[in-house]
């Protein structure tokens, strides 16, 4: 069964109908395939071993019903891009950017960390290297093992996006009436995305500083994954076609990223197995203006997950 959708990065509304649609068709897969996940080097296959869900949704701060000059309010009204400042503190640290709302973390399972030490050992400052810092810059923290873990398995929050606030050249003295952020904020697997959203609404909207207007506007939710434990075939086939096409074993890492569909994979065919895999690796700066693929990993890739699909017409 080959089923292409093209909707992924717009959270795949689709694809549920489309899978119960063609159930009978379908029937109870052994082996789901995909290839939209990511490598930490272009030097032996990877398989993604979890994926992180995300909730996003806009916060909106407003204390003016209109501007006033800023020589006359400031001291006098709070500003609205302060108030929000004081908001997003109850979600994570501004200075560590540690999130502090337990229902955004889990525990980390023992073989996601050993995934980790390990894949630390291959890749080394690769983890923080990768991206194009600004010269003397540096990561969050000092531990690559922790790097690794706090973009596959630890809630991480972005502001995306804003409104409210005039281009630079056009900015005047005016205390702004609001300040509206868009918060993509991502969560481990296995926290429930619902209840995520709805913590995080609960602590933005309580108890407003000077008695602001807040609103948080919930958009998308969606779970995370974590992939079943490997049948000894499929470890076996992985491991055997990164020797032969890459001259390296194989690795296995979880990725910061959501690819909405895969819990619903994982719910739906509990019995299946997964070979997540992909070729976004180091400077392929993924939703990027310069993204780009390696081809010549593409290539072995493509070999690799040929002679998985061979292996596993065999079992």
């Amino acid at each position: 069964v080959v089923l292409i959708e093209a909707c992924e990065e717009s959270g795949s509304y689709d694809l549920p109908a489309y899978i119960d649609h063609l159930a009978p068709r379908i029937g109870d897969l052994s082996l789901v395939v995909c290839l939209d996940s990511g490598c930490a080097n272009y030097d032996q296959l990877w398989s993604t071993t979890s994926l992180r869900g995300l909730v996003i949704g806009n916060l909106e701060v407003s204390l003016l019903t209109e501007g006033v000059h800023s020589g006359d309010g400031t001291g006098v009204i709070a500003a609205s891009e302060r108030v929000a400042r004081i908001l997003l503190d109850r979600i994570d640290d501004a200075l560590t950017g540690v999130v502090k709302l337990p229902q955004l973390a889990t525990q980390i399972p023992k073989q996601r960390v050993m995934q980790a030490e390990r894949t630390a050992q291959v890749i080394g400052d690769e983890v923080f290297n990768k991206f194009p810092l600004q010269p003397g810059v540096e990561p969050v923290a000092k531990n690559n093992v922790e790097l690794i873990l706090n973009r596959t398995w630890r809630p991480g929050l972005a502001i995306t996006g804003a409104d409210g606030w005039p281009t630079i050249q056009n900015a005047g003295n005016v205390l702004r009436p609001f300040t509206k952020l868009k918060l993509s904020i991502r969560i481990p697997p296995r926290v429930d995305p619902a209840a995520a959203q709805k913590a995080v609404k609960e602590v933005l909207e309580k108890d407003p500083p000077y008695g602001a207007k807040v609103t948080f506007e919930s958009g998308t939710a969606s779970a995370g994954w974590d992939a079943p434990e490997l049948s000894p075939w499929l470890e076996k086939a992985l491991d055997a076609a990164s020797q032969r096409h890459f001259g390296k074993p194989a690795m296995y890492m979880g990725e910061g990223g959501t690819i909405p569909f895969m819990y619903m994979l994982g719910e739906k065919f509990p019995k299946a197995q997964f070979c997540i895999t992909g070729v976004l690796g180091p400077g392929s700066n993924a939703h990027g203006p310069n993204e780009f693929l390696h081809i010549p990993t593409a290539k072995r890739l493509t070999l690799c997950v040929a002679d998985v699909l061979a292996t596993h017409a065999q079992q």
